[in-house]
């Protein structure tokens, strides 16, 4: 999982989700658009993160780990218990 690059900023953010409120979209493969970045921000409990491309990889998040989503990568998420989490989405900053 990489890092979120030093040029881009955040722009918007998703409510908070719980292990209940999730959307059925991030729990299913999906991709941010062309440009986005986006960091997933586990408040409590945790979350897997899978990464599906270019190499397949699972990352636990918790409040000590985010995630760092790459623009157009599939990818998804899944409870692991009670969590509650929301993403906040990136881009450079001259867009």
């Amino acid at each position: 999982m990489r890092a979120l690059p030093d040029d881009v900023a955040p722009y918007k953010r998703t409510p908070e989700f719980t292990q209940d409120t999730v959307p059925a979209g991030l729990v299913g493969e999906h991709r941010t658009k062309p440009g986005v970045w986006g960091k997933i921000v586990v408040l409590e409990g945790r979350l897997r993160y899978h990464i599906l491309e270019p190499a397949p990889e699972t990352v636990e998040l918790d409040p000590t780990r985010h995630g760092v989503v790459e623009p157009e990568m599939a990818h998804r998420v899944e409870p692991v218990g009670d969590v509650r989490f929301y993403v906040e989405f990136h881009r450079a900053a001259d867009v």
